[in-house]
């Protein structure tokens, strides 16, 4: 006698679901557009000074140096190693201020001090980062709308769409709200979530297929917890192994990377609870049957055509 697998009825509580996420996105867009982005020196433009310490900084007392020397909008981070300084600045094109930065640092501390970079980025040039890095990402999502289109059917496509700009709104929305920076790494993450939240996506919808065409009694409801029910291991155990890896980086990956590891994290998490619950839900929502998924079919005259 065959095992019985339990099915877990997920869509038990699809409409629960369904409200968190409106919940999670009205948030989000609200903050969105009361908040915005604070959008870090790539975006906005600005100077950026690397300062090599003999002996680990003490980043607060930098901090209030460079604010009593008169320099407004100071981020103030850790380079590599707690011996090297990256300090952010927003402030016009100036030649010498990695000298003037490095002066204001050296009257407060014995050690020696050596200036190892002084950048400026333009703000067109952060502009155009800007609008280039969105357009990259519309352009993705359409590219995967077009991929699952002809893949599976388009209500597939519309459904693993929904889930991924939802997953991507929620990342920004946390960025919004909490008001951390928001750079080309973050960025990066972001993109890098469409791909994750993709994947797990793409995992259901194949399994969702193959019962819709396996199983012959049921209703949607039932082919979904059933497919959600035998991908659940695969979808926590990837998620699960990714997020130990992230909270690695977030607490031992340095400043460079924070912003990077915290976007993956949400972006994971989310995208776990969307490859579940938004993707699945989408289709429902959208009116998928088993007829959607059929091959269509051959007229007589077709049939006769093909025929040596």
């Amino acid at each position: 006698m065959a095992n019985a697998t339990k099915i877990y009825n997920f869509m038990g509580i699809r409409k629960l679901a369904l409200a968190f996420s409106l919940i999670l996105m009205l948030v989000s867009i609200g903050s969105l557009a009361v908040n915005g982005l604070k959008f870090g020196l790539d975006f906005t433009g600005g100077s950026l000074v690397e300062i090599g310490y003999e002996q680990q900084a003490d980043l607060e007392q930098v901090r209030s140096q460079l604010q009593d020397a008169g320099f407004a909008d100071v981020t103030v981070q850790t380079f590599g190693s707690p011996r090297d300084v990256l300090i952010r600045l927003q402030a016009d094109h100036d030649p010498v201020l990695g000298d003037k930065v490095l002066a204001a640092l050296q009257t407060g501390t014995d050690q020696s001090l050596e200036l190892r970079r002084n950048e400026f980025v333009g703000s067109q040039v952060g502009e155009e980062l800007r609008e280039q890095g969105g357009l990259g990402m519309l352009l993705a999502l359409f590219m995967i709308m077009v991929y699952l289109a002809f893949r599976f059917q388009f209500k597939f496509s519309l459904g693993a769409v929904l889930a991924l700009v939802h997953d991507v709104i929620v990342v920004l929305g946390f960025f919004s709200l909490l008001q951390v920076e928001f750079d080309l790494t973050v960025l990066a993450a972001v993109l890098a979530v469409i791909g994750y939240s993709l994947n797990d996506t793409i995992v259901v919808y194949d399994r969702i297929r193959e019962n819709f065409r396996i199983m012959r009694k049921g209703d949607a409801a039932e082919v979904m917890n059933a497919s959600l029910t035998q991908t659940l291991s695969r979808t926590l155990m990837t998620s699960l192994t990714t997020l130990l890896v992230l909270v690695a980086l977030f607490y031992f990956g340095g400043e460079m990377i924070h912003g990077f590891a915290m976007a993956l994290l949400v972006g994971v998490l989310i995208g776990t609870y969307s490859s579940i619950y938004v993707a699945a839900n989408a289709l429902i929502m959208l009116g998928i049957t088993r007829d959607d998924l059929l091959p269509p079919q051959k007229e007589e005259g077709e049939e006769a055509e093909e025929l040596p």
